[in-house]
């Protein structure tokens, strides 16, 4: 993992979404996909209703901030951009949209703060959290006890680990790691899925199995025509993701989710933001805001009852 992420410039961003692009409109299973393939479906249109420009500031919760940021009146975030529905981007390829940006854009309207967003690769943002560069990162970041004890985490949905595969693929549901034995896994480099698959691979071994392939991905995009290529045989993302994913892609299958995790604004560990973030996402559930954005995303299935700060991996 690299300290420093660079910023997506808008031609960058530009290619970024025309991968997403391909990723969802690609047809035919397990064919290459290139420049002059046919085109399947146009890909889904993104949501863009505004559930966040309604939102007054909490003076209690504003209260809570360190008086150097009340001051300052903004915070530096980093954002992670890949694909629907946590953060993708507009057509014009260089708007971000999704749960997590307006769950933040939000969260900044409750305090009274402008955010200053940068968009930065998923596998830099949390060391560069704690090198002070940013105030905070959005990602899907799944709170786990590894991350706990470097960074900080105040959590705002709950989504997990899942799979999906190719319609013709002998893989139904996957409740065993064991399962994935012998085949490619493609998943998102630096993220808790490539974590999980590492750790436990000895479990091939130990059956007297090939272990599965590990191949990871910076870019979602990337991950995706992997699998419609038949060079990976499963993937391995987030329940949201896949679900979302898999809606618009009928040539592949959701398998199941396999493990719940929190999910969490990050920080550097003992920052002072945390429990005005807490306050302002615990104030989003009882205006009404919370529930908006999850339904503009579908994504109500990961609501949370109360917002918590660092709590312990769910196992």
């Amino acid at each position: 993992m690299t300290s420093t992420p660079p910023r997506t410039t808008a031609p960058r961003a530009a290619i970024l979404l025309a991968v997403a692009v391909l990723a969802l409109t690609a047809c035919g299973s397990g064919e290459p996909q290139g420049g002059t393939g046919a085109a399947g479906p146009a890909a889904a249109e993104i949501p863009t209703a505004d559930v966040v420009s309604a939102v007054r500031k909490d003076a209690a919760a504003a209260k809570l901030l360190p008086a150097d940021v009340r001051a300052r009146g903004s915070l530096s975030l980093a954002a992670s951009v890949g694909t629907p529905p946590g953060a993708t981007y507009l057509s014009d390829g260089k708007t971000p949209a999704g749960q997590d940006i307006d769950f933040a854009d939000a969260v900044g309207k409750v305090l009274g703060l402008r955010i200053d967003r940068e968009v930065a690769g998923f596998e830099a943002i949390l060391p560069a959290l704690g090198s002070g560069k940013y105030d905070v990162g959005t990602g899907n970041f799944g709170v786990t006890d590894e991350r706990r004890r470097t960074l900080d985490f105040v959590t705002y949905v709950n989504d997990g680990q899942g799979f999906a595969a190719r319609k013709d693929s002998p893989l139904k549901k996957v409740t065993s790691l064991r399962q994935l034995c012998g085949l490619t896994v493609a998943t998102g480099a630096g993220t808790t899925f490539e974590a999980t698959l590492e750790e436990n691979k000895q479990q091939c071994a130990k059956a007297g199995e090939r272990p599965y392939d590990v191949k990871t991905y910076a870019e979602q995009g990337a991950l995706w025509i992997s699998l419609r290529q038949g060079r990976s045989d499963v993937v391995m993302s987030t329940v949201n993701g896949l679900r979302y994913a898999v809606g618009q892609q009928p040539d592949l299958r959701f398998l199941n989710e396999f493990k719940r995790l929190d999910v969490g604004f990050a920080f550097k560990k003992g920052t002072p933001l945390a429990p005005a973030f807490q306050a302002a996402v615990n104030r989003l559930r009882k205006d009404g805001t919370y529930d908006r954005i999850l339904k503009k995303w579908g994504t109500g299935a990961s609501a949370i009852t109360t917002s918590q700060i660092s709590p312990p991996e769910i196992k």
